[in-house]
């Protein structure tokens, strides 16, 4: 048995809440009980300080200047990148490119490596369960090359069907891009699985990773695939900033998607020469604050552990999934055996808007609507769902609240 001092210390969420400063905010005269983890996380002063000292004491440009002020720019965002680089166990900061998120990833690797290599006929393979994100730029390369999209489906528990995704691979198959975890409905993909019956077809792999790097360890070489793409928001990070991670060779190979600013080496009307990796495809001025303060999040999650995050998220979502369960007239949306901490639902009879409205004069923040997962939705034969997603600083009685909310919120509308 190990001895007392070489056990990790206790999860103690009421001390991580307090590095949270809107989780002290009243809302309509309640406590905050904030849930919509999974559309956006909030801010730890750790985070808010780096970007306000870096606003404070060192803006510059980055990369451009001798001057002190854009060597320390330039270094506080290199460090970020370097930060990000072994969160993701990257083999090299080469293959980490800023960008402003998993939108303009999954762009950047349809219109620079899928749209030169497509041709009429052949696929793309996503899953019924994709973000909007994750399916409308392969369907603007589609268009743009005669490329055709295929569709792995999923069960009623939101399960993607394995067996069908392997049938799916085939001669013409160029391109598979899937979600880690669904946004819409938690569902967690054994991605290794998935990425290693592409690899052995020689299929390029891209991974929309939003929803799972808050919530897991992510080894992109154990993983195996060609891309990885995740948001700095959705990690207690700010807005407007995100990753591509791409192994290094492929990314040589690929044309730059944007052009101006950092991504040249030298410029004349007759001919211009591109900058290395990973610059090369960050054309402009980056979002050097951003930078900082997402290497100010991993930063943060480094000093909790992944893992510790992960086992205090499975707890909640067990003890929602059982206090929700009894409340009459609700259908959970997503019963995967796989799931992130999040909980998607309707109540018989209740819109989900109306419902996210009468929790909001409760305190109580949710997502409702699509989740932008339309096609999920069809599947399901709903117009929305009501999506209450837990981060770190979450606890039971914020899901009590919601309970409470819900029961008031029927009594209200029925």
């Amino acid at each position: 048995m190990a001895a007392v001092r070489d056990l990790p210390p206790a999860f103690d969420v009421e001390r991580l809440r307090r590095d949270f400063p809107v989780l002290s905010r009243q809302v309509n005269g309640h406590p905050l009980a904030y849930l919509d983890n999974a559309a956006s996380a909030q801010q730890p002063e750790a985070v808010i300080g780096a970007v306000a000292d870096y606003g404070r004491s060192h803006h510059a440009n980055v990369h451009r200047g001798v001057h002190t002020l854009s060597q320390e720019a330039t270094a506080l965002y290199e460090g970020a990148r370097e930060k990000v680089r072994r969160f993701v166990n990257a083999a090299s900061t080469a293959e980490i490119i800023f960008l402003r998120g998993t939108t303009e990833a999954v762009n950047l690797v349809a219109q620079s490596h899928g749209r030169p290599r497509l041709k009429p006929g052949d696929e793309i393979v996503v899953s019924w369960l994709e973000h909007h994100s994750n399916i409308v730029p392969w369907q603007l390369v589609c268009e743009q090359t005669g490329a055709r999209l295929r569709v792995v489906p999923i069960d009623r528990r939101g399960v993607v069907d394995f067996d069908a995704y392997r049938a799916l691979l085939g001669p013409r198959t160029r391109i598979v891009a899937l979600a880690h975890v669904s946004n819409a409905l938690g569902t967690v993909l054994p991605i290794r699985d998935y990425v290693a019956a592409a690899r052995e077809r020689g299929i390029t792999t891209l991974v929309d990773g939003a929803q799972a790097v808050p919530h897991l360890a992510v080894d992109v070489q154990a993983i195996g695939c060609d891309f990885y793409a995740f948001s700095g928001h959705k990690m207690y990070g700010p807005t407007g900033i995100g990753i591509l991670y791409g192994r290094e060779p492929l990314l040589e190979s690929l044309p730059p998607w944007q052009g101006g600013g950092d991504m040249i080496l030298s410029v004349s009307f007759d001919r211009t020469t591109y900058n290395h990796l990973p610059h090369r495809f960050e054309a402009g001025t980056p979002n050097i604050g951003g930078a900082v303060g997402l290497g100010a999040a991993i930063d943060y999650l480094g000093t909790i552990g992944i893992d510790r995050i992960a086992a205090h998220e499975r707890k909640l979502l067990e003890y929602a999934t059982r206090e929700l369960a009894g409340i009459p007239g609700l259908a959970f949306i997503g019963t995967a055996p796989e799931k992130s901490s999040l909980v998607s639902f309707t109540i018989e009879g209740l819109h989900p808007h109306d419902l996210g409205t009468v929790l909001d004069s409760q305190g109580v923040a949710v997502r409702t609507g699509h989740h932008c997962a339309m096609p999920v939705m069809d599947f399901f034969g709903v117009p929305a769902t009501t999506r209450a997603s837990f981060g770190l600083y979450n606890t039971r009685a914020e899901i009590d609240a919601l309970r409470e909310a819900v029961l008031y919120a029927i009594r209200m509308l029925r």
